[in-house]
């Protein structure tokens, strides 16, 4: 059995974490860590676990949590994993971190996009960028694993196999993703307030959203060239989910069929990924609560582009559901283990 802590328990995606840990054969949770409601029964905070978690909220303490524990995953705002990790900690237990602390390789990247002091550059290397699907057999020997932003796992993936083959103009490429106000964290913050949200869409971070040199870095491994995108994230009117949908132009002139053969090379055994029929777009509402990933295509040949799109829920593939399919991978448990989510509808 796996000892699990999570530093970060009573955010969005630590509560989908442990929603989600609690439903997981070979693990079990023994530090609920929130700084803001230390000493309050977890169920008190969120009150759909009422005679399912019986446990207090504790602090963020790595150094006593990893005496205690396999695996510690820190769901928390950026830097503060960076500010407590060390190599003693590291010696004892594997960490994942939901935050962009070890995402990126360069520190002024890093510096640069998120305005805070890399505490822990030492231990950039070592991490291992944690989207399972393309770097398996990486994350299996990892003790430090980077997990993917929401945002970042839908737009990488739904591009990934044509930028690896070399079918679309990386220069050109422009991705327009729509998430849901989950994403933006359970803080009380006056843009998400109810009125501020509800019948409206806008974007923001224009040029400037944080995850865009995390989506140019990886799709650049892919492409093996350096990439400058465009990136513009909306802000919808519902709890969970992402939209995005990327347009490049083509290389050179392909069929549907050799698209899909392409998708089908890199995604045809992969168990959360799924390859939708021709002309079926995906929808946010077909992946809630799961960890599945949906992409389709559509070739556009009067513009000589394709249009690329994926969805997923942003809590779990997006954060919770994706850190434990890192998980199960680095203790050597099938992949799916935890996450057999059939999607929620309505």
């Amino acid at each position: 059995m796996i000892k699990a802590g999570i530093i970060g328990a009573t955010g969005y995606a630590g509560g989908e974490l442990v929603r989600i840990l609690l439903g997981h054969k070979d693990a079990e949770i023994k530090w609920y860590g929130s700084r803001s409601y230390i000493d309050k029964k977890y169920a008190e905070v969120y009150q759909n676990m009422f005679q399912i978690v019986d446990a207090v909220c504790m602090d963020d303490n790595m150094e006593a949590l990893a005496d205690q524990v396999d695996v510690i995953f820190t769901a928390t705002p950026q830097g503060l994993c960076a500010s407590l990790v060390s190599e003693e900690i590291l010696s004892k237990t594997k960490i994942i971190d939901l935050s962009a602390d070890f995402r990126l390789k360069d520190v002024k990247t890093y510096e640069e996009w998120y305005k805070i002091e890399h505490k822990a550059p030492q231990f950039i290397d070592e991490a291992v960028y944690g989207l399972c699907e393309i770097n398996r057999e990486d994350v299996k020997k990892a003790r430090l694993v980077a997990n993917p932003g929401c945002y970042t796992t839908c737009s990488i993936l739904t591009a990934y196999p044509l930028a690896k083959e070399g079918l679309i103009d990386m220069s050109t490429l422009i991705i327009d993703a729509k998430s849901g106000t989950s994403g933006a964290g359970r803080g009380a913050k006056l843009p998400n307030l109810f009125c501020e949200v509800n019948e409206n869409i806008k974007a923001y971070g224009v040029a400037t959203h944080r995850h865009t040199p995390e989506i140019e870095e990886q799709l650049g491994y892919a492409a093996g060239e350096k990439v400058v995108l465009n990136f513009t994230p909306h802000l919808v009117p519902m709890n969970r989910g992402i939209l995005a949908t990327e347009y490049a132009k083509l290389t050179k002139d392909v069929s549907y069929d050799e698209v899909r053969a392409v998708y089908e090379k890199y995604y045809g055994g992969e168990k959360f990924i799924r390859l939708l029929d021709r002309d079926v777009c995906p929808e946010t509402k077909w992946v809630e609560g799961s960890n599945y990933v949906d992409i389709g295509f559509k070739i556009d040949p009067r513009t000589g582009r394709i249009i690329m799109m994926g969805a997923i829920d942003n809590l779990v593939k997006g954060a919770a559901g994706q850190a434990v399919q890192n998980m199960n991978l680095m203790f050597g448990l099938p992949e799916s283990e935890g996450l057999e989510l059939v999607p929620m509808f309505p």
